[in-house]
């Protein structure tokens, strides 16, 4: 009994290695892109590169590795999750409240080791941040945010406080 539901095991193994999902490549140009509405110095563009596109953007770098099932699924739908989250190549097509959020977001989760994940950095060692990097990111995000308030009303950037009554509703 053993034997045949190893065997099964097996078999169902080798055919899914056989359907994978579509890839996350495009080659079209990204209008919507971060650098279409603020400037990204060489420096954060290359800890973006290594650190953050592959998950957060319309082009992953595929590895070996997604060429294994399930773990390309897996890896797949983490992806997928990333681009909800941020897609850096959707950034400028969202409303600036999204925008502004974000950029905070970035700050605060590369300042307390949130980002990038640490699965993503097991396997990808150039990931990880140095000190030095963490605090280009949060700059970088910080003056995009001071740029953003001296250009745009405050209200465009903040969602307005629900008043008590309102919150209850």
């Amino acid at each position: 009994m053993l034997k045949k539901l190893l065997l099964l095991f097996l078999i169902a193994l080798i055919v899914i290695q056989f359907f994978h999902p579509k890839r996350n490549i495009s080659l079209a140009s990204q209008p919507n892109n971060i650098a279409t509405a603020h400037t990204v110095p060489a420096e954060v563009k290359t800890i973006l590169d290594k650190a953050c596109l592959d998950c957060h953007s319309n082009n992953t770098r595929y590895r070996w590795y997604f060429k294994i099932q399930p773990l390309n699924w897996w890896l797949t739908n983490h992806i997928s999750e990333g681009k909800k989250g941020l897609n850096f190549d959707e950034y400028t097509h969202r409303p600036l409240r999204y925008q502004y959020h974000k950029l905070e977001k970035i700050a605060e989760q590369v300042s307390d080791g949130e980002m990038p994940l640490s699965s993503y950095t097991w396997t990808h060692k150039d990931a990880r941040l140095t000190a030095a990097e963490k605090k280009t990111l949060i700059d970088w995000t910080t003056q995009l945010r001071n740029e953003m308030k001296a250009k745009y009303p405050k209200d465009s950037l903040k969602r307005p406080q629900r008043l008590p009554e309102q919150k209850s509703k």
